[in-house]
């Protein structure tokens, strides 16, 4: 404990010399053990030596695998930055996402060996959603366990975007519909199946965006079928409370999967 808090105030003495920009509150930048660990502030100070970001502010969001600050890039732009748990990470439900996948052939159970990997893959899914078109934030920069990418929100403000369930969603069926192409384009168009899609990783900002994408899998995966329709039965699940009307997940994961075959 006494290294980790060592450690941490290198870190801050770092962000302050470099004029950093943090609030004082503790809200605002919540220091999670297991989160912001030794070699987390390594990578950290890679990324800082490198200019991806140049300041860290408050938590966007929290969460079972990773917690989301909001940084700032060398232009001061906000950028987000993902921190994935390691010495307290759960990574036995991974295992079922990586294993087989053939862009990682030597998967290790270990958490230290693991996570680093995990993170790789969801910066190689959001590459290959935001290639095809899909709307995810754009990723920037990774280092072992800390990813970098696109803030979703008003840049001007650095208010984050809302998840999707939390707005009054303007056209639910347009919405709706919107999603199911991102869906196929994610299929069709990158390969990939999000594997764990629901109004909890949909963010809203001038219509949906997709995140939270590490437990995505190639088309190719041996669940990949199963995963699809649990997604859309996860969206038409949710907007069926709008009013919107649909075909079975079933039939909807058909024409999907057969456009994949066009």
């Amino acid at each position: 404990m006494k290294r980790l808090d060592k450690e941490h105030e290198r870190l801050l003495s770092e962000l302050d010399r470099r004029k950093m920009k943090r609030r004082k509150d503790s809200d605002e930048f919540k220091v999670v053990e297991g989160v912001i660990d030794p070699p987390t502030l390594k990578a950290l100070y890679k990324l800082l030596n490198k200019g991806t970001i140049s300041a860290l502010h408050g938590v966007i969001s929290t969460g079972k695998e990773a917690n989301v600050y909001r940084g700032e890039d060398s232009d001061g732009n906000p950028v987000a930055v993902k921190i994935y748990r390691v010495s307290t990470a759960e990574t036995d439900f991974m295992l079922e996402y990586i294993v087989g996948d053939p862009r990682f052939k030597r998967i290790k159970k270990r958490s230290r060996a693991l996570i680093p990997q995990w993170a790789l893959k969801e910066y190689k899914n959001l590459t290959r959603f935001h290639e095809a078109g899909v709307r995810v934030p754009e990723p920037l920069d990774i280092q072992r366990n800390v990813l970098v990418m696109e803030f979703i929100g008003d840049p001007k403000s650095s208010v984050s975007a809302p998840m999707i369930k939390n707005v009054e969603i303007p056209s639910p069926v347009k919405t709706f519909n919107q999603l199911l192409r991102m869906v196929t384009d994610g299929y069709t168009k990158a390969g990939l199946v999000h594997a764990d899609l629901s109004e909890y990783n949909i963010l809203w900002f001038k219509g949906p965006v997709i995140i939270d994408v590490s437990q995505a899998v190639l088309k190719t995966h041996d669940n990949a079928k199963r995963y699809l329709i649990r997604d859309i039965q996860n969206i038409t699940s949710f907007f069926r409370k709008l009013g919107v009307e649909s075909e079975t997940p079933e039939k909807i994961a058909e024409h999907i999967l057969a456009s994949g075959e066009e």
